[in-house]
């Protein structure tokens, strides 16, 4: 991988870290929230797009074919997150969905698109996914309700990986064949997620306006913070093998690991550390 799609994708994982920080903070608020940071994202990203060349292509259809498909998608994975965040720990949901995510990626990536990662890189890929599922299953049976059956928090943890791996190889597929824009594209599939989450959110909407006046930071930084972590994801997927883009912006989870063990207290902080120090000397085997 080059040093500037490494840097690319290690800029969009303190992005996304920092967003699901936000968003777990406001899980409870649901669909209202969901709406008003699709909206904040289109609002404060629009005018950025005539600056970075348009929608960087002549072909609306495709155009218009990747940002709807990519949205339906994205909306179901913000679904299942926020379901996953009001279920269980910050880091449980995030290091399941984040490691099953690029797992299946890879396999996709490799299968049916024909990248061909040196052994040295899918050696780093394992060990990426490795140490995310090994934070991810930390919690697991800790409490005696967990033991029954399956943790819920991991369920749609598995639920929002699927998710992920879908419009992961989705967008990076409409970027090459189409030759779109990153950030139009971003811009354009938040402004279709504002009409599909404004479609369901039924008699939510009176919840919407007093839920703008007293998040109203949070959703400013949801707004920025979101497009801008997959915008620089997508950037990097031009110029860099899907199959590693993918495993490599998961140094979000000992970020978001981390925050969960020292700042909400959610236990075992030695062990989140060493199945963090694991997806660092993965992230190092694919930098190189």
């Amino acid at each position: 991988m080059s040093l500037l799609a490494l840097v690319l994708v290690l800029a969009a994982a303190c992005a996304h870290a920092a967003w699901n920080v936000i968003a777990h903070g406001a899980s409870r608020a649901g669909l209202p929230f969901l709406w008003l940071g699709a909206l904040a994202s289109g609002v404060v990203w629009l005018p950025i797009v005539p600056l970075t060349g348009g929608i960087g292509t002549d072909d609306w259809s495709g155009f218009l074919l990747g940002i709807t498909v990519s949205a339906v998608l994205h909306v179901v994975y913000m679904l299942v997150l926020q379901r996953g965040y009001a279920a269980g720990n910050l880091s449980t949901v995030y290091a399941t969905a984040r490691g099953s995510g690029p797992l299946v990626t890879v396999i996709v990536a490799v299968l049916a698109l024909g990248e061909r990662p040196s052994p040295i890189a899918l050696v780093g890929v394992i060990a990426v996914i490795t140490g995310v599922v090994w934070i991810g299953l930390l919690d697991r049976g800790r409490r005696p309700s967990e033991r029954r059956g399956m943790d819920p928090a991991i369920v749609f943890g598995l639920l929002t990986g699927l998710a992920i791996a879908a419009y992961t190889l989705w967008d990076s597929q409409s970027l090459r064949v189409w030759h779109i824009s990153p950030v139009a594209f971003m811009v354009g599939c938040t402004l279709i997620e504002v009409v599909l989450f404004g479609a369901i959110l039924g008699r939510r909407w009176r919840e919407v306006v007093p839920l703008a006046r007293l998040q109203w930071r949070r959703l400013l930084a949801f707004g920025v913070l979101s497009p801008l972590s997959y915008i620089l994801v997508l950037a990097a997927t031009t110029i860099a093998p899907v199959s590693l883009v993918a495993p490599t912006r998961e140094v979000s989870v000992v970020l978001v690991s981390l925050f969960g063990a020292f700042v909400l207290r959610e236990g075992r902080p030695g062990l989140r550390i060493g199945a963090s120090i694991v997806v660092m000397a993965g992230i190092a085997l694919l930098a190189l």
